[in-house]
């Protein structure tokens, strides 16, 4: 056949097949003779019109108003988990609530191995100012709500006081000459104990301090890789050099507090608030009673309790840190009373330094002249003068540099 009657064939066909789809229902129907096919097989008569069947609406539901039949029976809410099972299958609510209620479940490890195996959330508790929640949840909130935006509130007070104080008045005291008679206030094993204790201390704090706010300030700077591993480092610093804090601190314990016991002297000083708002210094001891202050509310008390506190955090100590709450409660002695001490520390350093002349060279080389004696600790002085403390601890009279032949101890 030629192709384009072939063509022509084709388009009359597929014209026919809408005019037929598209009959009324009550066109006649074609007999089976019409709608055999080519080999003359009859096809089925259609007795009724198509008709496309009806569907229903579809309506929104809140999934919240949406329950299970179960939900319905009696006692629902106060089944356990295995009552559960048996009207929802896999429905482990009951369980799962109890675990974050702080219930325990058996466990086949032995208690002195692992005493929390069967605990997965810790019970609830009631911390002051805080809303009541479980123990874990309470431990991270007074970490980041208190202890750390308070610390480091308390850390940026005492560096702009001590900046202000430093503009507005000084250094404290007067410049004083060479004179041929010099006080030993620090002997060589003084002063090895307090550097020792010092470096550790300042290793432990700036180590301490990066990883308690280094996500703050060094993760912007540095970014996650180097952050992280300087954090993971120091972390390592921080814990090698915690013996060494805490035998150096045991060492200037015993060494100084004989020396930093309260006296009438004291008092004085503190009604005169050690004529840091005068001119004039306040007389006072070796010790004034801010120094001793600091020797007992700075370094002994805290210090003992952040070197313990550091002890149970390694689990240094046998039978202690072996549940959670232990090592919460550790932590956050140990976070804020270290944070206390280095808020101190920081103004015990300016006037050890800056804040008064002539005082880093006390520590520096163990010597002060008479003049520097007189004016901030006057009655140490006078006890010199007068014989009952030698102006040499360490060693011979004759050894004394440029000084004068000291009375003997009476």
């Amino acid at each position: 056949m030629h192709p384009t009657l072939s063509s022509l064939l084709l388009a009359a066909t597929l014209a026919g097949v809408p005019a037929l789809a598209q009959q009324p229902a009550n066109a006649p129907q074609p007999t089976a003779a019409a709608q055999a096919g080519p080999v003359g097989n009859a096809a089925p008569v259609l007795t009724e019109p198509l008709t496309r069947p009806a569907t229903a609406a579809v309506r929104s539901q809140n999934i919240f108003d949406v329950k299970p039949d179960a939900s319905n029976e009696t006692g629902y809410a106060a089944q356990t988990n295995g009552e559960r099972a048996r009207v929802q299958p896999g429905n482990n609510a009951p369980m799962w609530r109890q675990v974050a209620q702080g219930a325990t479940g058996y466990t086949s490890l032995p208690a002195s191995q692992a005493p929390e195996a069967g605990n997965l959330i810790q019970e609830f508790v009631d911390y002051p100012f805080m809303r009541e929640t479980n123990a874990g949840e309470a431990w991270r909130q007074v970490r980041n709500r208190w202890i750390l935006p308070y610390g480091a509130a308390l850390l940026a007070i005492v560096v702009l006081a001590l900046a202000l104080f430093f503009v507005t008045k000084g250094p404290l005291g007067r410049e004083h000459p060479d004179s041929p008679r010099k006080f030993e206030r620090f002997t060589p094993f003084e002063r090895a104990a307090h550097w020792a204790n010092a470096f550790a201390f300042i290793v432990l704090a700036a180590s301490g301090l990066v990883i308690a706010f280094g996500k703050f300030f060094l993760l912007p700077v540095l970014g996650l890789s180097i952050a992280g591993w300087l954090a993971y480092a120091l972390k390592y610093v921080h814990n090698f050099m915690g013996p060494l804090f805490a035998v150096s601190l045991t060492i200037v314990i015993l060494t100084f507090v004989k020396d930093n016991i309260a006296n009438r002297a004291d008092f004085h000083w503190l009604t005169r608030l050690g004529g840091m708002l005068g001119d004039a210094q306040v007389p006072s001891h070796r010790f004034n009673a801010g120094e001793k202050g600091l020797f007992w509310w700075g370094i002994t008390i805290p210090g003992v309790v952040v070197v313990g506190s550091g002890l149970v955090l390694d689990k240094l100590i046998p039978g202690v840190g072996e549940l959670r709450a232990h090592m919460q409660l550790a932590h956050m002695l140990h976070a804020s009373l270290a944070l206390w001490m280095v808020a101190l520390i920081i103004g015990h350093i300016y006037m050890g330094t800056v804040g008064m002349r002539g005082a880093y060279r006390a520590m520096k080389d163990g010597y002060v002249t008479e003049g520097w004696a007189d004016e901030h600790h006057k009655l140490w002085a006078d006890d010199i003068r007068a014989g009952r403390i030698p102006a040499q601890r360490s060693g011979e009279a004759s050894a004394l540099p440029d000084a004068a032949p000291t009375p003997a101890r009476t």
